[in-house]
C-alpha cells in the first residue's frame, strides 16, 4: 500500500514533485487565504424581551412588556424591535426563523445582508431569563461557545459562525446588572477578539468590568439611560459592515437616535460613545 504521507510514494514524476514543491505550497497557502478571506462575516444580537413583570424597568404597554410574547415585545416584534426592523429593512433580508432553538429562546432570526458577505443573527430571550440572555452574551464575547448555524440563501447552503464564533456580539435589553450581579465573569478564550455593541441604560458603568475580562473591545455602549430600539443598531451595523472607524459608527448611532428620540444630536453623542 502506498504511504499517502510519503510525495515519493506517489505516482508523479519525481523532478515535477519535487522541483515544484515551493510553488505548490505558496499555491495552496494562496487557496486557503482565499477562502478564509470569503467566509462570511457574522454578528450575533442576543434580545432580553422587556418584561414588566420580571425586570426593573419602566412599565411599558402591556402589550410590549409582555416578556412571553416575543411577536408584540417592543424590543423584538414592535416597530422598532429587532426582528420586525431589520425585516422592513432596505439592506437586510430575512432568511430563516425558528422557534426555540433552546429553551429559554423563543425565537432565532437569521438575516443576511443585501450587499455584502455578512449574516446577523438575533436571539429573543424570555424576559425572565434575562441573567441568561447577558451570561450568554458575555460568553460569546470571550469567545466561548461558538456556534454554527445552517443556512441557506436561495440555493446555495452556508454555515454562519454564532456565539464565540461571531466578529461582532450584540446585547440589547434592560441593564440587567442593575439588579443582579453574575457568579462569575466569562474570560477570554484567546480564540481572536470581538467586537461588542452594548445597547443598554447605563452600559458603559455596568459592563466595562465584564467586557475587559471578556478580552472584548467595546464598539458602542451609552453613558445614560436610553431606548434600546432597533435603529440604533441598524445604524451602527451600516458603518460596521462597510468597515467605518468607531468613531464614524458612533457618529451614525447618534444621528439615529437622534432622529427617533429627539433628544438633540450632543445629546444622543454624550449618550452613545465608543472604546473605553
Amino acid at each position: 500500500m502506498r504511504n499517502l504521507l510519503n510525495p515519493d510514494s506517489l505516482d508523479l514524476p519525481r523532478f515535477r514533485f519535487r522541483g515544484h514543491i515551493p510553488t505548490l505550497l505558496i499555491l495552496l497557502i494562496a487557496i486557503a487565504s482565499a477562502r478564509a478571506q470569503t467566509l462570511p462575516r457574522t454578528i450575533h444580537v442576543f434580545v432580553a424581551l422587556a418584561d414588566n413583570l420580571n425586570q426593573g424597568i419602566v412599565p411599558v404597554p402591556a402589550k410590549l412588556g409582555n416578556g412571553e410574547d416575543p411577536e408584540h415585545n417592543l424590543y423584538w416584534g414592535a416597530a422598532a424591535g429587532v426582528k420586525t426592523f431589520f425585516a422592513r429593512s432596505a439592506d437586510w433580508m430575512l432568511i430563516s426563523q425558528h422557534q426555540r432553538p433552546k429553551p429559554e429562546v423563543m425565537e432565532r432570526c437569521v438575516f443576511k445582508h443585501k450587499t455584502a458577505n455578512v449574516y446577523m443573527v438575533a436571539d429573543a430571550y424570555q424576559g425572565n431569563r434575562i441573567k441568561l440572555a447577558i451570561s450568554d452574551f458575555l460568553e460569546a464575547a470571550a469567545g466561548a461557545n461558538p456556534q454554527t448555524i445552517p443556512v441557506r440563501v436561495g440555493r446555495q447552503d452556508t454555515i454562519v459562525r454564532g456565539g464565540g464564533g461571531a466578529n461582532l456580539v450584540v446585547y440589547i435589553g434592560h441593564d440587567g446588572f442593575m439588579d443582579f450581579r453574575l457568579a462569575s465573569l466569562p474570560q477570554n478564550t484567546n480564540r481572536g477578539q470581538r467586537e461588542a455593541i452594548v445597547l443598554a441604560c447605563l452600559s458603559k458603568a455596568y459592563f466595562a468590568a465584564p467586557l475587559r475580562a471578556a478580552g472584548s473591545e467595546p464598539l458602542l455602549w451609552t453613558t445614560g439611560l436610553m431606548a434600546p430600539e432597533a435603529y440604533t443598531l441598524k445604524s451602527a451595523l451600516d458603518g460596521w459592515v462597510i468597515g467605518e472607524t468607531s468613531e464614524q459608527i458612533r457618529e451614525r448611532a447618534a444621528a439615529a437616535y437622534d432622529k427617533y428620540q429627539k433628544c438633540g444630536l450632543k445629546g444622543a453623542r454624550r449618550l452613545l460613545v465608543s472604546g473605553w
